[in-house]
């Protein structure tokens, strides 16, 4: 750890890296000297954006679009990445989506795309990087969560469900990959500004109770966020396995 680029040589893929928290990760590691393939849905400008500032610390950057909610896309996505790579170490699920109401309204088709975005791409992504981990005997897998995986919030119904399954499959991923090297975490993210907030009508009240209610008298930002996240992707945190690692300033402790 002496060494901070003590990830040099290694290669990430990281869904919604384009902007906001996926961003911050993506150029946390990369400042640790990672390799990332950034991942985009609709907004390529910002994941080349990305790439660029990826590559001006040094490191390789990838571009590549996918859809989440498939299946075959979710393997293109890492299997283009190791084949440009030489193989993925880190799978990093950020992205998610879905239809922010009451859980009376939440239609099957509403249900199906929150959990195969935010959830069932994890674990194919995790299936597919997991060789090219083994191979080398090291590898990390991390999620990205939130309290609403715990708590219950306004309108989050289905999204609180995914992030609730993303926190379960984790935890078995990890204890099924860390005898082979394999280390998997979550990152649980207290309200952070993103462009992500804009979704949700109750915006602003969000954002003014977050800041009333943070003890550390800020916000969470995407750097923060992608700090812990290289080193949950450090030799330093090895020991670490299948917990969801709670990053608010102290908000949930109130909340």
């Amino acid at each position: 750890m002496n060494d901070s680029r003590y990830l040099t040589g290694k290669s990430a893929v990281i869904t919604g890296s384009g902007r906001g928290i996926g961003r911050g990760i993506a150029l946390a590691l990369a400042r640790h000297g990672c390799n990332v393939a950034v991942h985009y849905i609709r907004h390529r400008e910002a994941a080349e954006e990305t790439a660029a500032a990826i590559t001006a610390l040094g490191c390789a950057a990838l571009v590549i679009k996918a859809n989440l909610a498939e299946e075959e896309a979710v393997r293109r996505l890492v299997e283009t990445a190791a084949e440009s790579f030489g193989g993925v170490d880190i799978f990093v699920g950020n992205a998610a989506s879905g239809v922010l109401k009451p859980a009376l309204e939440i239609s099957p088709k509403h249900w199906a795309w929150s959990l195969d975005v935010n959830a069932r791409s994890i674990l194919i992504g995790a299936q597919v990087a997991a060789p090219f981990m083994q191979r080398n005997g090291w590898g990390r897998v991390l999620s990205v969560t939130s309290i609403g995986s715990r708590r219950v919030l306004p309108e989050y119904s289905a999204v609180g469900v995914s992030k609730a399954a993303i926190e379960a499959v984790t935890r078995y991923l990890a204890v099924e990959l860390a005898p082979h090297g394999i280390i998997a975490n979550c990152i649980s993210p207290g309200v952070v500004l993103t462009d992500a907030l804009d979704f949700f009508p109750s915006k602003d009240e969000i954002i003014e109770n977050a800041q009333r209610r943070t003890p550390a008298g800020r916000l969470v930002t995407p750097e923060d966020v992608g700090e812990l996240a290289a080193w949950l992707c450090s030799d330093a945190a090895s020991m670490i396995v299948g917990q969801t690692i709670e990053i608010d300033g102290g908000y949930t402790l109130l909340a």
